[in-house]
């Protein structure tokens, strides 16, 4: 989906890198690697950034719209380039400036998607001509979900993100994304996984074949993260909002990712902007989008 954005214009490259929500996830156990295993399906939705790739003589520079950002290298883009750099041999550099739209450590892979945008982008502006599956290699050395991001779509995801499996697109339908003003490390979640009772699985199979009939209505009723109950009970807020989604007609709701965004899947676009409403006087981060 990021290469069918991607336009490039002499030594300048643009591209949109769109954020993902998460419509399972299941934690299927701790590798001897220190990751975990994971079983998800995930799909891309209409909110995005922008990433602009300048061809430079030498060296990476990074800027975004938001002054919080690191802009060296710990940003994920700058690590993305330098990646590039090293894989490939290449001599040259790099200006990236990244128009952030999506909330930052969200749980909707918004860094994930920019260092995609940016090894698409430079693999182009230096026409080396990388093997999507290379780009995708290299891409997972940065991030779980980065593999994901070059294509996206409608995906189920195991291994530890990186094996992935294309799925019949999800009709469109219109989601609402709320983020409260709060931050969740995924390590935490991860740990308190390792111990936490799970009582309810996602049925992953019941998604799949939700997905295949293109039924809304049942894969809203799929809806399911193991990691809601931990980042809800941390974080009541994250259950608060949930619950509110239901109350206001959502056909169902639940967190994406690690959180702490939670997303509802709404039967039509007037139900979701009363809801869009209704959130908005409490919260900064509130997202009217679709499924792509």
């Amino acid at each position: 989906m990021i290469m069918d954005s991607l336009v490039v214009s002499g030594n300048r490259a643009t591209a949109r890198s769109y954020a993902k929500i998460n419509l399972t996830l299941d934690v299927l156990g701790k590798r001897p690697d220190g990751y975990h295993d994971v079983e998800m399906i995930m799909q891309t939705v209409s909110l995005h950034d922008i990433v602009v790739v300048d061809k430079t003589d030498s060296g990476i520079t990074v800027s975004t719209n938001l002054v919080y950002l690191p802009t060296n290298e710990k940003n994920i883009a700058y690590k993305a380039a330098l990646a590039f750099f090293e894989y490939t041999g290449t001599n040259g550099g790099c200006d990236i400036s990244i128009t952030k739209n999506i909330p930052v450590a969200a749980g909707l892979a918004g860094g994930s998607g920019n260092a995609a945008a940016v090894l698409c982008a430079l693999d182009r502006l230096y026409n080396t001509n990388l093997p999507l599956d290379t780009l995708k290699d290299i891409g997972a050395t940065l991030g779980a979900d980065v593999p994901y991001c070059f294509s996206g779509g409608t995906a189920l995801a195991t291994g530890i993100g990186e094996i992935l499996t294309p799925l019949p697109p999800v009709p469109k339908c219109t989601i609402l994304m709320v983020k409260p003003s709060i931050s969740v490390s995924t390590g935490t979640v991860y740990e308190a996984i390792d111990s936490a009772e799970i009582l309810k699985h996602p049925d992953t199979d019941a998604m799949i074949s939700a997905i295949k009939s293109g039924n809304i209505s049942a894969i809203a009723d799929n809806l399911s993260n193991v990691m809601g109950t931990v980042t809800e009970n941390i974080h009541p807020i994250v259950r608060g909002i949930r619950r509110k989604m239901i109350l206001n007609g959502a056909l169902g709701a639940v967190m994406s990712g690690s959180g702490p965004t939670v997303f509802g899947i709404f039967p039509d676009y007037d139900t979701a902007k009363k809801s869009h409403d209704s959130f908005y006087y409490q919260f900064k981060e509130v997202y009217l989008v679709s499924t792509l």
